[in-house]
């Protein structure tokens, strides 16, 4: 993985709620088991006509807005276990996803994936969202190490278990990880053996 310390970058709103992982990368895609590919079809049904035509309503197809960081509603990622959708999420280019609420095993899935998903309050993702709004280059900054998220005067910590913020700093996935402290492991088990 990528190694993640900070991301400043526009944002793409996106303030639907109960946003569902059916909804971020239809069942129907989920035939490949690589990563790469999956962010052709991330909203696909949000994104396309059934002629294949994109709909220029969705913000994805907006060129107004771009970025690293997506901004959605609340429940962000519920229904059923699907790392496709983190996979989706981080083959298009995001970076980091934000709302006010997500479901655990999408937070998860996305931890493991390089995709950090930070949680904020309602009153600030209102003010974001508002931000972006009237002023779609609003450069929002995240930043792991001090678990901050900020935008024009505007600024709220984060929460991020201890284990994967190290991973995400370091680039390493759970193998990565174990590998990285072999010899950790190797003298524990050295010290610990009874006969």
């Amino acid at each position: 993985m990528e190694k993640f310390n900070k991301v400043i970058s526009q944002a793409v709103p996106l303030p639907s709620q109960d946003v569902d992982t059916d909804q971020i990368i239809p069942a129907r895609f989920l035939k490949a088991t690589s990563r790469e590919g999956f962010g052709d079809n991330l909203f696909r049904d949000w994104r396309y006509n059934a002629d294949n035509m994109p709909k220029k309503e969705f913000v994805l197809n907006n060129s107004t807005y771009s970025g690293k960081i997506l901004v959605a509603g609340r429940n962000f990622g519920c229904g059923s276990s699907r790392e496709h959708a983190a996979w989706s999420l981080y083959d298009y280019g995001f970076r980091v996803v934000v709302s006010s609420f997500f479901a655990d095993i999408f937070k998860g899935n996305a931890l493991n994936n390089g995709l950090l998903p930070v949680q904020v309050t309602e009153g600030f993702l209102s003010q974001l969202f508002s931000a972006i709004e009237g002023d779609h280059s609003t450069k929002l900054s995240v930043d792991l190490v001090q678990q901050t998220i900020s935008f024009s005067d505007q600024s709220a910590s984060f929460e991020v278990n201890s284990y994967k913020k190290e991973c995400l700093l370091n680039g390493h996935d759970d193998i990565d990880y174990l590998v990285n402290i072999k010899n950790e492991i190797e003298a524990y088990e050295a010290s610990s053996i009874t006969i």
